[in-house]
């Protein structure tokens, strides 16, 4: 008889997670040693609340800080593929914080996910392209459960570019500037998130084909899964339909949010909002998951997905971000399947 197992996966934005006395964008943003302290115990308690088996972050500036909180968590493996970027004039202010992953098992491989040339010639984007931050690619041998492609990523914001320098506009109020940077600007943000968002998918999908492995694709996706740059992503697999898989002998290729497969879902409850702006909540963290992970499948070993939310720290009326904890609430999924052995990836 198979015995019972369950493993969790959860994925959590940092806001600005740069040790002091580094600071984040500008030299006057950064931590005093209290706040430094908060936000560490706010990560700490985070993991232990979680109790993820593999956690996702975004939003950060101090990899190496972070590695220490996680390991004392429990989490001997951890990975980053980029760093961050130093101003020039002002060595100690930082730009382009990292994604990064840390986890309780080990990797079987990790690394920057590097896009197809093909599929940027095909996109027009064969010399140009480069992540606004470079996706990690990683793979687990899960036991009980087999190969996983896990994907941690941070989307491309829906911050504006200034159009400032290229009309030779110094007034930042001019409406004729306003105009063509709620226009052509957010057209160029929303391009720049459906390209990269194009990119993960096209290897997401290539690796569970070619690999029959379930696959993860996790982190801050700075816009709702339904908006036109990213509601492809999902446009995979029926979650009822199964001929198609039984044909294939594997479940079929494509993604899914993992809350429309959770058991949340099925009984009727509303999907938690992850973000909050100017008192209006958004969901912009997602976890979308393949065939593997749908309980409707004859193929699949999954047995239940339970949805999860840590949002205890967002405060839907508050206008200033505390740095000390998150403007992202985290969010996670715990899976239940048959194994060979009754150990818990907890």
């Amino acid at each position: 008889m198979s015995a019972f197992k369950s493993i969790r996966f959860a994925t959590l934005n940092l806001l600005n997670y740069a040790a002091p006395p580094y600071s984040f964008y500008q030299l006057h943003e950064r931590y005093n040693a209290t706040q430094w302290r908060q936000k560490q115990q706010f990560i700490a308690r985070f993991l232990q609340q979680s109790q993820a088996t593999v956690v996702a972050f975004q939003e950060v500036f101090s990899p190496k800080q972070l590695e220490v909180v996680c390991k004392k968590q429990g989490y001997d493996y951890f990975a980053t593929v980029a760093s961050p970027r130093s101003d020039n004039l002002y060595p100690q202010v930082l730009f382009n914080p990292v994604v990064a992953i840390a986890a309780k098992i080990p990797f079987q491989h990790c690394h920057e996910l590097t896009p197809c040339p093909e599929l940027l010639e095909y996109l027009n984007n064969q010399n140009e392209f480069k992540f606004n931050r470079t996706p990690i690619k990683c793979h687990f041998d899960v036991p009980g459960f087999g190969e996983l492609a896990c994907y941690v990523v941070h989307f491309k914001s829906q911050r504006v570019h200034s159009m400032a320098h290229m009309l030779n506009i110094h007034n930042l109020d001019d409406p004729l500037l306003n105009l063509l940077q709620q226009t052509v600007g957010m057209m160029q943000s929303q391009i720049s998130r459906s390209l990269e968002a194009s990119i993960v998918y096209y290897d997401a999908l290539k690796t569970q084909r070619e690999k029959n492995c379930a696959t993860l694709v996790m982190g801050d996706f700075n816009d709702n899964i339904q908006s036109p740059a990213l509601s492809f992503m999902t446009q995979g697999f029926h979650p009822t339909r199964c001929e198609p898989c039984l044909e294939l002998e594997q479940p079929i290729v494509g993604l899914t949010d993992a809350f429309e497969l959770s058991s949340e879902a099925i009984a009727g409850k509303i999907k938690p909002v992850t973000h909050y702006y100017k008192g209006r909540g958004n969901v912009l963290d997602y976890i979308l998951v393949s065939g593997h992970f749908n309980t409707k499948c004859v193929l699949s070993r999954v047995q239940s997905l339970r949805y999860l939310s840590f949002d205890s720290h967002l405060n839907p009326e508050q206008i200033d971000e505390d740095i000390c904890v998150s403007d992202h609430s985290a969010i996670g999924i715990e899976i239940a399947f048959n194994g060979n052995d009754a150990r818990i990836l907890r």
